[in-house]
């Protein structure tokens, strides 16, 4: 019995925590060279996009839930300021094409969210995950090399810690 406990244990920690230990990106790290599909079903190619201006990539565990909306919409209300500052955003969850399109639809979404169904981006950025979703995080590129990096992201004040980072350098 004691072993078949043990055994039971192992298996739920490995599902429950899978990916838990991952090593986040370090400051100076250049953006993954990693491509996604948005919702659109379009291919995006990060480290292309990153490779100039600010780029920032967030994670959230599931679309259109309440956390990750907040999230979201902190970032689409401020959108002009970000892009003022030549921000491109994109978010990433475990998501498919059709819950990323419908999340993006229903709260207006000015940017493109990419969906990591098989998580190569998500385990590009070393963000770790739970039952298959990730952990809200978000890590800013300036010119293609990482800058800032936040690992307990916050849901209603993401678009307000990019910019007082982008304020302060």
């Amino acid at each position: 019995m004691k072993r078949l406990t043990q055994i039971l244990t192992a298996v739920s920690t490995s599902i429950f925590a899978s990916n838990a230990l991952a090593e986040p990106l370090a400051v100076g790290s250049a953006v993954p060279v990693v491509e996604q599909k948005n919702q659109d079903d379009q291919v995006v190619k990060l480290a292309e996009v990153g490779a100039r201006g600010y780029l920032l990539v967030y994670f959230y565990p599931k679309a259109d839930t309440p956390g990750c909306t907040k999230q979201a919409c902190s970032l689409r209300d401020s959108y002009a300021a970000l892009t003022d500052k030549g921000v491109k955003t994109f978010g990433v969850s475990s998501d498919k094409v059709a819950a990323q399109k419908a999340f993006k639809a229903k709260y207006q979404l000015p940017f493109d969210l990419l969906a990591d169904s098989d998580a190569k981006v998500i385990d590009a950025f070393g963000v770790p995950k739970t039952m298959g979703f990730s952990k809200r995080q978000a890590f800013l590129f300036k010119d293609g090399k990482l800058v800032w990096s936040d690992l307990s992201a916050s849901t209603e004040k993401q678009a307000e810690d990019v910019l007082k980072f982008i304020a302060s350098h």
